[in-house]
């Protein structure tokens, strides 16, 4: 039984007898033969408190009502892996309250206990024909989040908004500044999972909707950059976005097929907020060059630079992440890729590297070791300017003689140090302080070199160093 049938069946064993009926993306994905919704919703019509309680206790779950005003409650079974939310019917009849909802393709109800579908305003063909209708001309209007559901939709479900959807969302955008960050967050974390992430933000800039949610990403709309470069700010970010893609798909063509399955279980791993690694990556696609704005220059031979963009770049994409409610690991995460994305590129002129310029380059990008080398790859691919191919196959190069042993810390850490602080301090006769942290990172650069091996060889090495 699935997860979703788990509570179908739960709900229908509970409620038979009620008036009551599967309504919005439950029975859009089943039309559409997608992966079963961990998430329920129905529609009663008669008294919701009761039949949430009832719900909860066949389901061992939790029931708590969610708006006094409008009678909504949910009933959250963890341990069974799904949500349930419960409304009360709006207006008189179930079409009445069909017709209050956002799209057509959510207008769409089912019997709890079986029957035709009610589908009074063609959700149905519009889901077969790939089309996304709003349900009534002011549906954006009453919720302006409902605007960014629709790049969410469009890209999630690879459907083509008509044009009096379109208008509605321009029209709703400026009311997105009066939504909670965190419903903003909850719609784009999705577009930012999406496969169609690069379609989702390009819609979401082109309804005016980044100018309200992301307005430092519009920002970068015009401002253009040195010979190097052959897009301006905005249409250079959207191609590292889709290259970021790209090295998610296919990690071997870029990699070597000896780092691709690595690469892949990096990615997948679970970040924070509901989201991995691989969507991390995705987040920083977008952020990495946000500072260029603040920070060009032209220099009186007509040079264009963007001196210090990842430092302060790095505190513009935390401020962003922190606006949107995201948990301190994702700001953190996010932050520290737009901090040195530029490091393996400053690097190409040193390759091949020896030991102790490879270790000098972990130790700087901790702890998003592999991450950032994937971003800095995908900055490379986009970046299509002058000599453009072959500074691209030069970072290449470098990038998979470096993955693997970024992949490697990434998996196990930095490597074990040869001594401990207190040991060394003992050993030299040193009092705590700066010194004994500038003696270890020089021990770990050199252990990594393959110069010291044992701990011995640490504080003989230390001792040679402040002599």
């Amino acid at each position: 039984m699935t997860e979703r049938a788990s509570a179908l069946e739960l709900a229908r064993e509970t409620l038979r007898g009620s008036r009551c009926w599967v309504v919005g993306g439950a029975v859009r994905d089943e039309l559409l033969g997608a992966a079963p919704s961990t998430d329920l919703d129905l529609v009663i019509a008669g008294e919701v408190a009761p039949a949430a309680r009832a719900l909860a206790r066949a389901a061992g779950a939790t029931a708590f009502s969610l708006s006094d005003e409008f009678g909504a409650w949910r009933v959250v079974a963890r341990s069974r892996g799904w949500q349930a939310d419960l409304n009360p019917l709006r207006g008189e009849t179930l079409e009445a309250d069909l017709r209050l909802r956002d799209f057509t393709i959510n207008a769409i109800a089912a019997p709890l206990c079986g029957g035709e579908l009610i589908d009074p305003l063609g959700g149905a063909a519009d889901l077969a024909s790939r089309r996304l209708r709003i349900a009534a001309p002011d549906a954006l209007e009453d919720d302006p989040l409902r605007a960014l559901r629709l790049v969410r939709l469009v890209c999630e479900l690879d459907l083509s908004a008509d044009q009096q959807a379109r208008e509605a969302a321009r029209r709703a955008a400026t009311g997105l500044a009066r939504v909670s960050s965190e419903r903003i967050y909850a719609e784009l974390r999705r577009v930012i999972a999406s496969e169609r992430v690069g379609t989702g933000v390009r819609l979401a800039l082109e309804l005016g909707l980044c100018a309200v949610v992301l307005p430092e990403l519009e920002a970068l709309r015009g401002v253009q950059q040195s010979r190097y470069h052959h897009l301006d700010v905005l249409d250079h970010t959207l191609a590292v976005l889709d290259c970021v893609v790209e090295v998610q798909r296919e990690p071997e063509a870029l990699l070597g097929a000896e780092h691709g399955a690595a690469v892949r279980a990096l990615l997948a791993r679970p970040l924070a907020d509901e989201l991995t690694r691989g969507d991390a990556l995705r987040f920083g696609a977008l952020v990495h060059d946000i500072a260029k704005p603040q920070t060009r220059t032209v220099a009186a031979d007509g040079r264009i630079g963007f001196p210090g963009h990842d430092s302060l770049g790095a505190e513009l994409a935390r401020a962003i992440l922190g606006r949107l409610r995201a948990a301190e690991r994702m700001r953190a995460h996010v932050a520290a890729l737009t901090r040195h994305h530029l490091r393996l590129g400053f690097l190409v002129p040193h390759a091949p590297l020896t030991r102790r310029e490879l270790y000098a380059y972990l130790d700087a990008c901790d702890p998003v070791w592999a991450d950032v080398t994937l971003l800095s790859v995908a900055d490379r691919l986009a970046t299509r300017g002058a000599r453009s191919e072959e500074a691209i196959e030069r970072h290449l190069e470098l990038a998979r003689a470096v993955i693997g042993e970024a992949l490697r810390w990434q998996s196990s850490g930095r490597p074990a140090a040869l001594v401990r602080g207190d040991q060394l301090a003992r050993s030299l006769g040193l009092a705590p302080g700066p010194v004994i942290g500038e003696l270890l990172a020089a021990i770990a650069a050199e252990a990594f070199a393959g110069d010291l091996h044992s701990a011995e060889d640490a504080i003989a090495f230390a001792a040679t160093r402040i002599a």
